[in-house]
Protein backbone atom coordinates (compact mmCIF):
# COMPACT_ATOMS: atom_id res chain seq x y z
CA UNK A 1 0.00 0.00 0.00
CA UNK A 2 1.56 3.03 -0.82
CA UNK A 3 1.99 6.29 1.41
CA UNK A 4 -1.06 8.60 2.36
CA UNK A 5 -0.95 11.90 0.80
CA UNK A 6 -3.58 13.92 2.29
CA UNK A 7 -3.20 16.73 0.73
CA UNK A 8 -4.24 14.22 -3.00
CA UNK A 9 -7.24 12.73 -1.37
CA UNK A 10 -10.62 12.56 -0.85
CA UNK A 11 -11.98 11.41 2.58
CA UNK A 12 -15.57 10.76 4.21
CA UNK A 13 -16.61 10.47 7.47
CA UNK A 14 -19.52 7.99 8.13
CA UNK A 15 -21.61 9.60 10.87
CA UNK A 16 -19.55 12.77 10.82
CA UNK A 17 -21.83 14.80 12.82
CA UNK A 18 -21.29 13.29 16.02
CA UNK A 19 -18.52 14.19 18.78
CA UNK A 20 -15.74 12.27 17.18
CA UNK A 21 -16.79 12.89 13.03
CA UNK A 22 -16.69 17.02 14.59
CA UNK A 23 -13.15 16.83 16.12
CA UNK A 24 -12.04 15.10 13.37
CA UNK A 25 -13.05 17.75 10.80
CA UNK A 26 -11.38 20.22 12.64
CA UNK A 27 -8.19 18.27 13.18
CA UNK A 28 -8.13 16.91 9.40
CA UNK A 29 -8.69 21.04 8.26
CA UNK A 30 -6.29 22.49 10.43
CA UNK A 31 -3.42 19.36 10.15
CA UNK A 32 -3.21 17.40 7.14
CA UNK A 33 -5.81 19.71 4.46
CA UNK A 34 -7.70 17.04 2.60
CA UNK A 35 -8.31 17.88 -1.16
CA UNK A 36 -12.26 16.91 -0.33
CA UNK A 37 -13.82 16.52 3.20
CA UNK A 38 -16.88 14.79 3.29
CA UNK A 39 -19.70 14.74 5.93
CA UNK A 40 -21.73 12.00 6.22
CA UNK A 41 -25.33 11.49 8.40
CA UNK A 42 -28.66 11.34 8.48
CA UNK A 43 -28.88 14.14 10.85
CA UNK A 44 -30.39 17.35 8.70
CA UNK A 45 -30.09 19.72 11.76
CA UNK A 46 -26.41 18.33 13.01
CA UNK A 47 -25.03 19.22 9.69
CA UNK A 48 -26.72 22.59 9.27
CA UNK A 49 -25.32 23.24 12.21
CA UNK A 50 -21.55 22.07 11.45
CA UNK A 51 -22.02 24.07 8.42
CA UNK A 52 -21.61 27.29 10.44
CA UNK A 53 -18.27 25.91 11.32
CA UNK A 54 -16.87 24.46 8.56
CA UNK A 55 -18.99 26.20 5.45
CA UNK A 56 -19.11 24.16 2.64
CA UNK A 57 -18.31 26.36 -0.74
CA UNK A 58 -16.76 25.70 -4.05
CA UNK A 59 -13.12 26.80 -2.67
CA UNK A 60 -13.74 24.62 0.59
CA UNK A 61 -12.93 20.85 0.85
CA UNK A 62 -15.98 20.54 2.92
CA UNK A 63 -18.86 18.49 1.49
CA UNK A 64 -21.82 17.28 3.04
CA UNK A 65 -24.10 14.22 2.30
CA UNK A 66 -27.48 13.69 4.24
CA UNK A 67 -27.76 9.50 4.45
CA UNK A 68 -27.63 6.42 6.31
CA UNK A 69 -25.27 3.46 6.37
CA UNK A 70 -28.37 1.20 6.33
CA UNK A 71 -29.12 2.44 2.38
CA UNK A 72 -26.47 0.86 0.47
CA UNK A 73 -27.53 3.17 -2.52
CA UNK A 74 -26.74 6.50 -1.04
CA UNK A 75 -23.49 5.30 0.48
CA UNK A 76 -22.46 3.99 -3.38
CA UNK A 77 -23.46 7.51 -4.41
CA UNK A 78 -21.26 8.52 -1.31
CA UNK A 79 -18.64 6.77 -1.93
CA UNK A 80 -18.01 7.81 -5.60
CA UNK A 81 -14.48 9.03 -5.88
CA UNK A 82 -13.78 8.68 -2.14
CA UNK A 83 -9.81 7.66 -1.29
CA UNK A 84 -10.07 6.82 2.68
CA UNK A 85 -13.52 6.33 4.65
CA UNK A 86 -12.99 6.44 8.66
CA UNK A 87 -16.01 4.88 10.09
CA UNK A 88 -17.46 6.14 13.16
CA UNK A 89 -21.22 5.88 12.53
CA UNK A 90 -23.01 3.50 15.02
CA UNK A 91 -25.86 3.11 17.43
CA UNK A 92 -23.13 3.26 20.72
CA UNK A 93 -25.61 3.54 23.96
CA UNK A 94 -25.97 0.44 25.55
CA UNK A 95 -29.74 0.63 27.26
CA UNK A 96 -31.05 2.61 23.09
CA UNK A 97 -29.44 -0.70 22.06
CA UNK A 98 -30.98 -3.23 24.23
CA UNK A 99 -34.40 -2.00 23.54
CA UNK A 100 -34.02 -1.74 20.01
CA UNK A 101 -31.69 -4.53 18.84
CA UNK A 102 -33.05 -5.27 15.74
CA UNK A 103 -32.44 -1.29 14.72
CA UNK A 104 -28.76 -1.81 16.40
CA UNK A 105 -28.18 -4.75 14.15
CA UNK A 106 -29.49 -2.95 10.81
CA UNK A 107 -26.71 0.18 11.54
CA UNK A 108 -23.80 -1.23 13.45
CA UNK A 109 -24.03 -4.68 11.46
CA UNK A 110 -25.69 -4.73 8.08
CA UNK A 111 -24.43 -0.48 8.12
CA UNK A 112 -20.95 -2.01 8.64
CA UNK A 113 -21.32 -4.80 5.50
CA UNK A 114 -22.69 -1.87 3.21
CA UNK A 115 -19.82 -0.06 4.05
CA UNK A 116 -17.41 -2.92 3.47
CA UNK A 117 -19.09 -3.68 -0.33
CA UNK A 118 -19.43 -0.18 -1.31
CA UNK A 119 -16.14 0.32 -0.47
CA UNK A 120 -14.50 -2.30 -2.53
CA UNK A 121 -17.20 -2.10 -5.82
CA UNK A 122 -16.16 2.01 -5.49
CA UNK A 123 -12.26 1.29 -5.53
CA UNK A 124 -11.81 3.10 -1.95
CA UNK A 125 -8.26 2.58 -1.22
CA UNK A 126 -8.29 2.87 3.12
CA UNK A 127 -10.76 1.92 5.42
CA UNK A 128 -11.04 2.11 9.50
CA UNK A 129 -13.59 1.35 11.19
CA UNK A 130 -14.36 2.91 15.15
CA UNK A 131 -14.55 0.12 17.57
CA UNK A 132 -14.46 -0.22 21.64
CA UNK A 133 -13.68 -1.80 24.28
CA UNK A 134 -17.19 -3.50 24.50
CA UNK A 135 -16.78 -5.89 21.50
CA UNK A 136 -13.76 -7.47 23.84
CA UNK A 137 -15.95 -10.56 25.12
CA UNK A 138 -19.22 -8.89 24.96
CA UNK A 139 -22.18 -8.38 27.48
CA UNK A 140 -24.62 -6.45 25.25
CA UNK A 141 -25.94 -5.90 22.52
CA UNK A 142 -23.62 -3.12 21.67
CA UNK A 143 -20.98 -4.82 22.29
CA UNK A 144 -22.18 -8.01 20.13
CA UNK A 145 -22.69 -5.76 17.28
CA UNK A 146 -19.34 -3.78 17.51
CA UNK A 147 -17.43 -7.24 17.86
CA UNK A 148 -19.41 -8.53 14.52
CA UNK A 149 -18.34 -5.12 12.54
CA UNK A 150 -14.85 -5.86 13.90
CA UNK A 151 -14.61 -9.43 12.10
CA UNK A 152 -16.47 -8.18 9.34
CA UNK A 153 -13.72 -5.47 8.42
CA UNK A 154 -10.86 -7.61 9.03
CA UNK A 155 -12.04 -10.64 6.92
CA UNK A 156 -13.02 -8.05 4.27
CA UNK A 157 -9.40 -7.86 3.54
CA UNK A 158 -10.09 -11.53 2.01
CA UNK A 159 -13.41 -10.31 0.59
CA UNK A 160 -11.88 -7.94 -2.30
CA UNK A 161 -9.97 -10.40 -3.61
CA UNK A 162 -6.99 -9.05 -6.14
CA UNK A 163 -8.33 -5.30 -5.53
CA UNK A 164 -6.92 -2.69 -3.49
CA UNK A 165 -9.00 -1.98 -0.68
CA UNK A 166 -7.72 -2.52 2.36
CA UNK A 167 -9.72 -2.57 6.08
CA UNK A 168 -8.66 -1.88 9.82
CA UNK A 169 -10.06 -0.95 13.30
CA UNK A 170 -9.05 1.13 16.03
CA UNK A 171 -10.49 -0.08 19.45
CA UNK A 172 -10.58 1.92 22.68
CA UNK A 173 -12.68 2.71 25.60
CA UNK A 174 -14.52 5.77 26.82
CA UNK A 175 -14.25 9.48 25.69
CA UNK A 176 -13.80 11.63 28.29
CA UNK A 177 -17.52 14.05 28.24
CA UNK A 178 -18.52 12.44 25.12
CA UNK A 179 -22.52 12.53 24.88
CA UNK A 180 -24.25 9.89 26.40
CA UNK A 181 -21.28 9.20 29.14
CA UNK A 182 -21.42 9.29 32.63
CA UNK A 183 -19.21 12.40 32.76
CA UNK A 184 -21.99 14.99 31.69
CA UNK A 185 -24.23 12.85 33.91
CA UNK A 186 -22.31 13.54 36.90
CA UNK A 187 -21.68 17.18 35.90
CA UNK A 188 -25.16 17.99 35.59
CA UNK A 189 -25.86 15.56 39.39
CA UNK A 190 -23.01 17.97 40.58
CA UNK A 191 -25.43 21.05 40.39
CA UNK A 192 -28.14 18.79 42.54
CA UNK A 193 -25.90 17.75 45.26
CA UNK A 194 -26.35 13.87 44.34
CA UNK A 195 -24.18 11.63 42.10
CA UNK A 196 -25.46 8.29 41.50
CA UNK A 197 -23.19 5.66 40.90
CA UNK A 198 -23.58 2.25 39.50
CA UNK A 199 -20.32 0.69 41.53
CA UNK A 200 -17.68 2.62 43.07
CA UNK A 201 -15.29 0.01 42.11
CA UNK A 202 -16.13 -0.08 38.69
CA UNK A 203 -13.19 0.85 36.26
CA UNK A 204 -13.02 2.25 32.74
CA UNK A 205 -10.42 2.93 30.11
CA UNK A 206 -10.42 6.73 29.40
CA UNK A 207 -9.54 8.91 26.44
CA UNK A 208 -9.69 12.23 25.53
CA UNK A 209 -11.37 13.34 22.06
CA UNK A 210 -8.31 14.90 20.33
CA UNK A 211 -6.43 11.77 21.38
CA UNK A 212 -9.24 9.66 19.89
CA UNK A 213 -8.82 11.60 17.03
CA UNK A 214 -5.02 11.83 16.51
CA UNK A 215 -4.68 8.01 17.54
CA UNK A 216 -7.15 7.11 14.31
CA UNK A 217 -5.46 9.33 11.82
CA UNK A 218 -2.35 7.62 13.06
CA UNK A 219 -3.58 4.29 11.96
CA UNK A 220 -5.76 5.12 8.81
CA UNK A 221 -1.30 6.39 8.10
CA UNK A 222 -0.04 2.93 9.30
CA UNK A 223 -2.84 0.13 8.08
CA UNK A 224 -1.74 -1.75 5.91
CA UNK A 225 -5.40 -3.65 5.85
CA UNK A 226 -6.37 -6.69 9.20
CA UNK A 227 -5.30 -4.60 11.99
CA UNK A 228 -6.81 -3.72 15.08
CA UNK A 229 -5.10 -1.00 16.85
CA UNK A 230 -5.30 -0.63 20.53
CA UNK A 231 -4.07 2.88 22.16
CA UNK A 232 -2.20 2.56 25.97
CA UNK A 233 -4.67 4.73 27.78
CA UNK A 234 -5.25 5.02 31.64
CA UNK A 235 -8.19 3.61 33.98
CA UNK A 236 -9.60 4.91 36.47
CA UNK A 237 -12.62 3.80 38.93
CA UNK A 238 -15.91 5.19 39.02
CA UNK A 239 -15.78 6.32 42.65
CA UNK A 240 -12.52 8.15 41.79
CA UNK A 241 -14.46 9.49 39.11
CA UNK A 242 -17.03 10.80 41.31
CA UNK A 243 -14.48 12.12 43.21
CA UNK A 244 -13.01 14.10 40.78
CA UNK A 245 -16.44 15.89 39.50
CA UNK A 246 -18.67 15.81 42.57
CA UNK A 247 -16.45 16.21 45.92
CA UNK A 248 -19.04 17.30 48.78
CA UNK A 249 -22.36 15.70 46.60
CA UNK A 250 -23.90 12.94 48.43
CA UNK A 251 -23.47 9.43 47.07
CA UNK A 252 -26.37 6.68 46.18
CA UNK A 253 -25.03 3.44 44.91
CA UNK A 254 -27.92 1.68 42.17
CA UNK A 255 -25.92 -1.32 41.04
CA UNK A 256 -24.69 -1.63 37.74
CA UNK A 257 -26.61 -1.78 34.72
CA UNK A 258 -28.35 -4.35 32.45
CA UNK A 259 -25.53 -5.02 30.14
CA UNK A 260 -22.29 -3.31 32.03
CA UNK A 261 -19.53 -4.65 32.90
CA UNK A 262 -17.65 -4.08 36.34
CA UNK A 263 -14.47 -4.31 33.96
CA UNK A 264 -13.55 -3.73 30.22
CA UNK A 265 -11.06 -5.59 28.43
CA UNK A 266 -9.13 -4.02 25.45
CA UNK A 267 -6.85 -7.05 24.57
CA UNK A 268 -8.23 -10.96 25.25
CA UNK A 269 -5.59 -13.05 26.10
CA UNK A 270 -6.24 -15.11 22.98
CA UNK A 271 -6.20 -11.87 20.75
CA UNK A 272 -2.58 -11.41 22.47
CA UNK A 273 -1.23 -14.90 20.37
CA UNK A 274 -1.93 -12.65 17.03
CA UNK A 275 -0.76 -9.05 18.82
CA UNK A 276 2.31 -7.29 19.37
CA UNK A 277 3.24 -4.11 21.46
CA UNK A 278 4.34 -1.15 20.59
CA UNK A 279 5.34 1.95 22.92
CA UNK A 280 2.38 3.67 22.95
CA UNK A 281 -0.67 0.81 21.33
CA UNK A 282 -0.79 -2.99 20.38
CA UNK A 283 -1.75 -4.22 17.51
CA UNK A 284 -3.64 -7.45 16.94
CA UNK A 285 -3.16 -9.01 13.77
CA UNK A 286 -5.54 -11.46 12.52
CA UNK A 287 -5.27 -15.49 12.70
CA UNK A 288 -6.98 -15.69 9.25
CA UNK A 289 -4.73 -17.67 6.71
CA UNK A 290 -5.46 -16.06 3.43
CA UNK A 291 -4.73 -12.66 4.53
CA UNK A 292 -1.06 -11.80 4.24
CA UNK A 293 1.07 -12.90 6.95
CA UNK A 294 1.82 -9.05 8.73
CA UNK A 295 4.93 -7.26 8.67
CA UNK A 296 4.99 -6.13 12.16
CA UNK A 297 7.37 -3.52 11.74
CA UNK A 298 9.49 -4.01 15.11
CA UNK A 299 6.73 -4.60 17.79
CA UNK A 300 7.00 -7.39 20.32
CA UNK A 301 5.06 -10.37 20.73
CA UNK A 302 2.78 -10.32 23.25
CA UNK A 303 3.29 -13.10 26.38
CA UNK A 304 1.32 -15.96 26.90
CA UNK A 305 -2.18 -14.95 28.59
CA UNK A 306 -1.51 -11.99 28.36
CA UNK A 307 -4.43 -8.98 29.04
CA UNK A 308 -5.01 -5.73 28.73
CA UNK A 309 -8.06 -4.65 30.77
CA UNK A 310 -8.96 -1.92 33.26
CA UNK A 311 -8.42 -3.15 36.55
CA UNK A 312 -5.19 -4.34 35.39
CA UNK A 313 -3.90 -1.46 33.84
CA UNK A 314 -0.17 0.09 34.79
CA UNK A 315 -1.76 3.20 34.02
CA UNK A 316 -3.94 5.04 36.36
CA UNK A 317 -5.39 8.96 36.01
CA UNK A 318 -5.35 10.28 39.78
CA UNK A 319 -7.95 13.01 40.17
CA UNK A 320 -5.34 16.25 39.06
CA UNK A 321 -5.07 14.49 35.68
CA UNK A 322 -8.60 13.61 35.35
CA UNK A 323 -9.35 16.98 36.11
CA UNK A 324 -7.13 18.43 33.39
CA UNK A 325 -8.42 15.92 31.09
CA UNK A 326 -12.23 17.57 31.73
CA UNK A 327 -10.45 21.03 30.99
Amino acid sequence: MNDLDWSKAAVLITGGTGSFGKKLVEFLLAEKRPRKLIVFSRDELKQHEMRQSFPESPDSPMRYFIGDVRDKDRLTRAFCGVDVVIHAAAMKQVPACEYNPFEAIQTNIIGAKNVIDVAIDNGVERVIAISTDKAVGPVNLYGATKLVAEKLFVHGNVYVGARSTRFACTRYGNVVASRGSVIPLFLRQREEGLITLTDPAMTRFWITLDQGVRFVVRCVEAMKGGEVFVPKIPSMCLGDLADAIGNGCRRKVIGARPGEKIHEILVSPDEARHGVEYDDMYVIYSANPWLEAPQKNGGVPLASGFSYGSDTNNQWLDLDQFKALLQ
